[in-house]
């Protein structure tokens, strides 16, 4: 209705108001006063660091090829053994958190038993600073005291809960890694304690070599000793006639195994 009689205007008709003047007429100290501002604040800040914090510490990683740039050489990772492959290397499920983020005792958290459960889903380790003799494998022949490595290390850590110290990623996608297992309550180093037993020989190559921070000269002096007392592959064959893995790698580098 037009009002009055003479007015070719409704007087209900909404006049339109520019995007300038919509800002100036809103009433911003609302959202300023502190004690709406805060609680914002707060609650963005927490979401985005538990979040952070969750994909640094609590999400599992399946594999190799997944793990961030920013864990090698900053980072370990906890986990339970699911299979040893040879002297030198396994397989690792991880555990991010342990058993205080409910591995192992929450219905929910627990380790996938078989082979169809445990594929894509652990990370293959290679023990650094380490070399161990060389099974039979692509129609090439054992090396002396590789089924001796390989049980070792076996009845040492599978189905074991073992701690990796990550350092680099290499081209058979494998984690190569310094590895501990608590054994009788202390914390002991599987490599060293291989090379202590005359079960491996320190790596050698002439690059990418990885022995992890202050190790190197205490894998030597372990070597050192175990080929002074002639244990393990140290004592079967005459020097001459002894055969490292890098020999032996050397030897069949054609072949596909190395």
């Amino acid at each position: 209705m037009l009002w009055p009689s003479w007015s070719s205007k409704d007087p209900d008709e909404k006049k339109p108001v520019g995007w300038t003047e919509t800002l100036n007429a809103t009433d911003w100290t609302h959202y300023t006063d502190p004690r709406n501002l805060i609680p914002i604040v707060l609650t963005t800040a927490t979401v985005l660091g538990s979040y952070s914090f969750y994909r640094s510490y609590l999400r599992r990683i399946p594999k190799a090829a997944l793990i961030q740039p920013k864990f090698w050489r900053k980072r370990s990772l906890f986990g339970r053994v699911t299979k040893v492959g040879d002297g030198d290397g396994f397989r690792l499920f991880h555990m991010p958190g342990g058993r205080l983020a409910g591995w192992e005792w929450l219905p929910w958290r627990k380790v996938p038993q078989g082979r169809a459960g445990l594929k894509d889903n652990t990370i293959s380790i290679r023990i650094a600073g380490i070399d161990a003799p060389e099974g039979a494998h692509f129609g090439l022949p054992a090396q002396p005291y590789s089924k001796e490595a390989l049980d070792w290390l076996t009845g040492y850590i599978l189905h074991r809960r073992v701690r990796v110290y990550v350092y680099k990623k290499d081209q058979y996608d494998r984690a190569v890694a310094t590895v501990y297992v608590r054994r009788w309550l202390l914390r002991r180093d599987v490599g060293y304690r291989m090379l202590k037993l005359g079960l491996a020989t320190v790596y050698e190559a002439k690059t990418g070599v990885e022995f992890g921070p202050g190790l190197e000269e205490k894998y030597r002096r372990a070597e050192k000793l175990a080929k002074t007392t002639r244990k393990g592959l140290w004592g079967g064959a005459k020097k001459k006639d002894f055969e490292s893995p890098r020999d032996y790698k050397t030897k069949y580098a054609d072949s596909k195994m190395v």
